[in-house]
């Protein structure tokens, strides 16, 4: 007995042994699997570092718990889509080609969320991406919930393919695959049930006797059969151009219909995207009526505000609300929060305020010279530890086996360039000939930025010799717009590297020649919000400056144009 207990024991201390092995300095592991790569032509990450540091949240501490800053989801989360079932929130929006598509968010209270996943995380549901631009894929998606047959829908547009629908019940589960709306012409649709138990879905498109103007959209409505799960009758327009059609208006679109005090509310997006966005609202006594805007329309803007105002906030509108088991009214929108009111990289950034109402029963957020808030109060709650605002650090060191739901690829998957398992606690990246200028699937996983200043490191192992293959850290705006921080060869020696993608050309801003044993090494980029600045490191903290003060306006929209924000992260290609 006494030898099977000191027998238990060793096995103990061997097992624990080999943990602390497995587990302990990464660095360590770094050198030993150099050593052990067969395959040059991959490149292995050991970690992946973002820490947030906007100057904003730093000098302005929240107060009590029940304050919270906006964007309540910052980063490029545009087009935001809420609902509840009484009980619980969920949250999603745009994608456009990035895969997994529509992430889906989750709150108790509204203030404190937690993404739960991707509505569109098969490629069966994606429908095909594959020559689809950057700012093409999934437009503007919308949530509702059904509490007749108590099921959650998910209507979106893909722009190669058209408009489709989604649906489950258990929204923490399997979503469907796509039942395509072909009757639905146009974009951004959306699900409206009534307390009747009628079903409908409204949406935006050109006139079909075609558009008087550039920008002029029709919103319309048709009815919806939840048994066959299609659109039924004719479709029907129920705001035309938008709220003063005498004056031309641009882009009415993302319609939703409420009811409240036995009225029906549409609103909508009007203006377009960028300065003179704003969010619109109209009446009706029926789901299918003539519906009239609001004399005190628009229901938020910010275009009428002084653009040198401190910590602008623009391009607000693109609404919806969300009514609490309290009564209270809560809407979620997008806007831009530029540098100087001059650029921004991030995107449009989800916000969150509360509804107020007029005294003829209209809902509106904004009205006159009214600010976007940059920092709230929801009474009755309590702001967690872990929230999705302010500043914060997330470290990826690439224990699982699957992505955490930061990532996303290109179009599809990629599943076929990247591995977990291949050598554990690693992410292995493929360097394949398809290029990130391509609109094709290349071996690239980002995340948003999330913050203007911020800084963002890995620690990369890569030992090819090919001279046509790199890899390392790469901030992504679109095909035509990134930055390249890499490791590779360049005239028979082993270089790191800045390259510079723009408009119809190629830059290498800086390089630095390196011992051709070097295979392992540490890439650091350091935003200020208006530059990036580059380090690199061949020895623990001790970090070596590259290239200083580049332009990040490179990266901006307003450089760019399109609808995403930029993304970080790793990449690997034979096509250099």
């Amino acid at each position: 007995m006494k030898n099977t207990y000191y027998f238990g024991l060793g096995f103990i201390t061997i097992l624990l042994s080999a943990i602390i092995i497995i587990f302990s300095s990464k660095s360590a592991r770094s050198e030993n699997k150099a050593l052990l790569i067969s395959d040059k032509s991959v490149a292995l990450f050991d970690y992946f570092s973002y820490k947030g540091n906007d100057s904003f949240y730093n000098e302005n501490a929240l107060q009590d718990s029940s304050f919270f800053f906006n964007p309540i989801l910052p980063g490029w989360h545009s087009d935001p889509s809420i609902c509840t079932n009484g009980e619980d929130y969920f949250l999603i929006t745009s994608t456009f080609t990035y895969f997994p598509g529509i992430p889906l968010y989750h709150s108790k209270d509204l203030v404190n969320w937690s993404q739960a996943g991707y509505i569109l995380d098969r490629e069966s549901q994606m429908l095909n991406m594959d020559g689809q631009g950057i700012n093409e894929g999934i437009f503007a998606p919308s949530i509702s919930y059904n509490p007749f047959n108590e099921t959650y829908y998910v209507a979106t547009t893909n722009i190669g393919y058209g408009n489709f629908y989604v649906e489950t019940k258990d929204p923490f589960g399997a979503w469907s695959d796509p039942i395509l709306l072909p009757e639905v012409i146009g974009i951004d649709p959306s699900f409206f049930f009534d307390d009747d138990g009628k079903a409908y879905i409204v949406n935006s498109r050109e006139p079909l006797s075609g558009p008087d103007y550039k920008g002029h959209q029709s919103i319309v409505i048709q009815e919806f059969d939840i048994n066959t799960g299609q659109t039924t009758g004719q479709s029907k327009v129920i705001a035309d151009k938008g709220v003063n059609p005498e004056n031309n208006p641009i882009w009415l679109g993302g319609p939703h219909i409420f009811k409240v005090n036995n009225k029906y509310l549409l609103i909508a997006a009007e203006g377009g995207t960028e300065g003179w966005h704003s969010e619109v609202v109209f009446s009706c006594d029926a789901p299918m009526g003539n519906y009239k805007a609001w004399e005190g329309n628009p229901m938020l803007t910010q275009r009428y505000l002084n653009p040198e105002r401190p910590n602008p906030v623009t391009c607000a509108g693109h609404a919806d609300l969300v009514q609490t088991p309290e009564g209270d009214w809560w809407a979620f929108f997008l806007a831009r929060r530029p540098i100087d009111n001059f650029f921004e990289n991030l995107g449009r950034e989800a916000f969150m305020m509360p509804v107020k109402w007029s005294e003829d029963g209209f809902p509106y957020i904004t009205k006159g010279e009214d600010q976007v808030q940059l920092i709230c109060k929801k009474e009755g709650t309590k702001r967690d530890e872990q929230v999705t605002f302010g500043n914060f650090e997330v470290t990826d060191n690439f224990m699982n086996y699957q992505l955490n739901d930061q990532w996303q690829t290109l179009r599809s998957s990629a599943s076929d360039y990247y591995s977990l398992s291949d050598y554990p606690g690693y992410l292995t990246l493929k360097c394949t000939p398809v290029c990130v200028s391509s609109k094709k699937t290349p071996a690239y996983i980002g995340r948003r930025l999330q913050h203007h200043s911020f800084e963002c490191s890995t620690r990369m192992i890569f030992d090819s010799s090919q001279k046509n293959e790199r890899a390392g850290m790469l901030l992504y705006k679109d095909e035509n717009h990134y930055y390249f921080f890499w490791m590779g060869m360049a005239d028979g020696k082993r270089v790191v590297g800045i390259s510079k993608t723009g408009d119809q050309s190629n830059q290498l801003l800086a390089k630095k020649e390196l011992s051709n044993k070097t295979t392992n090494i540490e890439l650091k980029v350091v935003s200020t919000g208006l530059y990036y600045n580059f380090y690199y490191s061949l020895k623990p903290d001790k970090w070596n400056l590259l290239c200083k003060n580049v332009d990040a306006s490179h990266l901006s929209s307003m450089n760019t144009g399109g609808f995403t924000g930029t993304t970080i992260g790793v990449y690997a290609t034979s096509n250099q």
